[in-house]
C-alpha cells in the first residue's frame, strides 16, 4: 500500500509558545503506516502559498498548517478548487478557523485528527479576489488588526491592550451596501464584519450562529455605540449572543459590494491590508477541502 505525502508547513513566529522541539513531535506522532512526512519551516510571508503548489506537483496531497489563521490563510489560499486538503495544528494567537472547526488546540489531540479525521469541503470567501476563510471587514476591527499587526508584542493580551488604548481614538464611518439578495444600506458602522465562520478567534464570536458550509456570508453591521455600552459588547463577544445585541444588524448573501468615502484598512483572518474605496466579498461555496473531525 502506497503512503499518502504528507507536508507540515510550520510558522515558527505564530503564536508565543516556544516550538523547539515541534517538528519533532510530529514526526513522533504521525502515523508512519499510512503517510510520507516532510517537515517545511516557512522563511517569510508568502513562503507557504509559494511551497503548496511545488508540492502538489511533487505528489503531495495534505498540506498541515502549524500556525496561526495567518499561516492557515497562506496554505488554504494555494489549495482552493484543488484536490489538496487542508490540515490545522493551531499554535496561533487566536486560531478562528480551527476552533470553529472544533479542532484541538492542544498539538497531540490535533495530530490523532490529522492521523484519523475525515475529510470534509467547506466555503471561502473572496474579498476583491484575495481568499479568506473567517472573517473579513471593514471599521474597527480591520483598525486594530492594522494596530495590532506593528506591535513587537504577541498573544491575546497585547491585542486586548491595543483595543482598550484605541477605542477612545476611533470614528466610526459610513458605507454604502449593496447586498444581492436585499438590495442597499446606507449605513454609519463601528465595524462590518463578513463572517464565513463564527469567531474572529480566541472564541470571540461575532457571527454565533455562522455556518461554513451553507453558500453565505453573515453580514455583521455594529452600529456605534457610547463607551459605557462597551463592557457588554465586549462580554456578548465572548458568550456567543452578541446577535441578540440591539446595536447588531445581521443579514445573508453570496454577494456583496462595500463603499466607502476613502481608501483604507480592511483585515482578512486577521490580516491587515490597504483596499480601495469599493471592495466586492463574495461566497465560494465547498471549494476548499479540510481534515476536520
Amino acid at each position: 500500500m502506497q503512503k499518502e505525502k504528507i507536508l507540515f508547513l510550520i510558522n515558527p513566529i505564530s503564536g508565543t509558545k516556544k516550538k523547539g522541539n515541534l517538528a519533532e513531535t510530529i514526526l513522533k506522532l504521525i502515523d508512519h503506516s499510512k503517510f510520507e512526512a516532510e517537515i517545511h519551516i516557512t522563511r517569510f510571508r508568502g513562503d507557504a502559498t509559494e511551497v503548496v503548489p511545488l508540492k502538489m506537483a511533487q505528489g503531495f496531497k495534505s498540506f498541515i498548517a502549524v500556525g496561526g489563521d495567518g499561516t492557515v490563510n497562506e496554505i488554504a489560499k494555494a489549495l482552493v478548487d484543488t484536490e489538496g486538503i487542508l490540515g490545522i495544528i493551531p499554535i496561533g494567537s487566536g486560531n478562528g478557523l480551527a476552533r470553529h472547526l472544533k479542532i484541538p488546540i492542544n498539538v497531540e489531540k490535533a495530530m490523532m485528527l490529522i492521523n484519523n479525521g475525515k475529510v470534509e469541503a467547506i466555503d471561502y470567501g473572496r474579498i476583491n479576489e484575495t481568499p479568506f476563510f473567517c472573517t473579513c471587514g471593514v471599521g474597527f476591527d480591520a483598525h486594530i488588526g492594522n494596530e495590532f499587526a506593528k506591535n513587537k508584542g504577541r498573544g491575546f493580551i497585547t491585542y486586548i491592550k491595543v483595543t482598550i488604548s484605541d477605542f477612545f481614538k476611533y470614528k466610526p464611518k459610513r458605507y454604502k451596501l449593496k447586498i444581492d439578495n436585499i438590495g442597499k444600506i446606507k449605513t454609519r458602522a463601528f465595524l462590518i464584519t463578513f463572517a464565513n465562520a463564527s469567531q474572529y478567534g480566541n472564541n470571540a464570536y461575532i457571527s454565533p450562529t455562522a455556518d461554513i458550509q451553507d453558500g453565505k456570508l453573515d453580514i455583521c453591521i455594529l452600529s456605534p455605540f457610547r463607551l459605557h455600552r462597551a463592557p457588554g459588547i465586549g462580554i456578548q463577544l465572548f458568550a456567543k449572543n452578541i446577535n441578540r445585541s440591539s446595536l447588531m444588524h445581521t443579514e445573508q448573501a453570496k454577494e456583496v459590494v462595500l463603499k466607502r468615502k476613502k481608501a483604507g484598512v480592511v483585515h482578512y483572518d486577521g490580516e491587515p491590508c490597504e483596499m480601495g474605496k469599493k471592495i466586492k466579498i463574495s461566497i465560494v461555496p465547498k471549494g476548499l477541502n479540510v481534515i476536520i473531525r
